[in-house]
This record gives structure tokens, sequence and C-alpha cells, in this order.
């Protein structure tokens, strides 16, 4: 006859709760398949919860969104479980780190700025990020820095573009295409439809794409940091 195990207090919080089943599915007698996970082998289950947490919202579900965080969560604890264990950081450093870098990157609620505009935040929040990796192995020199490179592909390429007009690296507004809305959609559309009928992906072209104007980008620059 098995051991009766023990049940999770109900007196505890929620996350305390959470955490708690967590490290119990990776202790030595708990779920076979949990106990076999590292960051890597779950890694793309964050982005397939994000995805459906997007659906829920589009959707205006309150119940499946209210599921989709707690999913989403599930992640976190995940891996501040797995990173635990292995000695790095825990969920309380995890949520630490949060409240105090929204602290500081707010210091016009949480301080002395004056900014009061989205466009002054904005520029403020990046300066503040700037400094905060200055001389660290996260630096980032360049203002196209910090765009994950795992985003997908048209995602990607309008944060490049959105970062390279803000710093001047590109035009404001585009010369080539006059296009309305719904007929830009149309061409994106058409573009994907084509590619397919060549046996080519869509979306790593525009990878490819990417990756050169990025560079073309980075050395334009490099060339007008040179000459300030």
């Amino acid at each position: 006859m098995p051991a009766k195990r023990k049940s999770i207090s109900k007196r505890q919080t929620p996350i305390k709760q959470l955490l708690e089943v967590m490290s119990r599915l990776r202790a030595p007698d708990g779920c076979p398949w949990d106990k076999e996970q590292d960051h890597k082998s779950i890694r793309m289950h964050a982005i397939e919860e994000v995805y459906e947490l997007v659906d829920a919202i589009e959707a205006d579900d309150d119940v499946e969104m209210e599921e989709e965080l707690g999913d989403l969560l599930l992640q976190v604890v995940f891996h501040c479980q797995l990173a635990r264990e292995r000695g790095v950081f825990d969920f309380d450093k995890v949520a630490q780190r949060i409240t105090d870098k929204l602290i500081h990157r707010h210091p016009h609620v949480f301080g002395d700025s004056d900014v009061d505009t989205v466009d002054g935040v904005w520029t403020q929040w990046e300066d503040l990020k700037r400094k905060e990796k200055e001389g660290t192995q996260h630096e980032r020199p360049s203002v196209l820095d910090g765009i994950p490179r795992h985003l997908p592909a048209l995602h990607r390429a309008e944060k490049l573009v959105k970062k390279a007009r803000k710093n001047d690296l590109m035009k404001k507004k585009p010369e080539s295409l006059k296009l309305t809305k719904s007929q830009a959609a149309a061409q994106l559309f058409e573009i994907a439809s084509y590619a397919q009928a060549k046996g080519w992906s869509a979306e790593a072209l525009l990878r490819g794409e990417n990756e050169r104007r990025e560079k073309k980008l980075r050395r334009k620059e490099t060339k007008l940091d040179s000459t300030k």
C-alpha cells in the first residue's frame, strides 16, 4: 500500500501554494515528466502560452484570459524552480528584480523626474535601460540591441524599423510605396502566397532580409557615431 502523500496547505497564499506544487512535481517522488525537464526543453512552451493568452484577449474572453495567465505564470514558476535547484535564483529574486526595475525606470512616478508625455517616458526608459547595462556583459552599445532574435520575422522587422526611425537611421516615412491599410494587408498576403507557391518560406525570407537590413543599419549607426 503506497504511503499517504502530504497535501498542499490551503492556508498559504495562492502563489505559495503554486510554488510548493511545482517543488513537489520536481521532487524525487514527483511527476516523471516534470522531473525530466530543463530550461531548454520547456522554452517554447512559454511562447505557446503567450499566443493562447493573446487569443483570449482578442476574444474578450475573461474566463480564458484568467486560465491562460495562469498557464503563463506556471512557465515562470517552472523556470524559477529549475533555477533554484541550480542555486542561481528563485521566484522571490525574480519578483524583487522586476519590482526594483519598475521603480527605477519610472522616476516620474517614484522619483523626482518631471517627464509627463508618452514620448518622454519612452526616451527616459531607454536611457535608463542603457545606463543600467553600461560596463556589463549585457551592455547595449547599439540602439538596435535588445530586439529578441526569435521574434516572428514580421514582428522583428517592425521593431527594427521603429528603433531605426526613432534614432534617425531611417526616414520617418517610406517614399516608395503608397498603399492603404487594406492594400498593404493584401500585398502581405499575396507575398506569402507567392512564396508558398515557389516552395519558399516567407518567414525565412523576411528573417534573412532582417539580418541584411540590420547589418546595414548598424554600419550606418557606426558611421554617424564616428562623425559626432
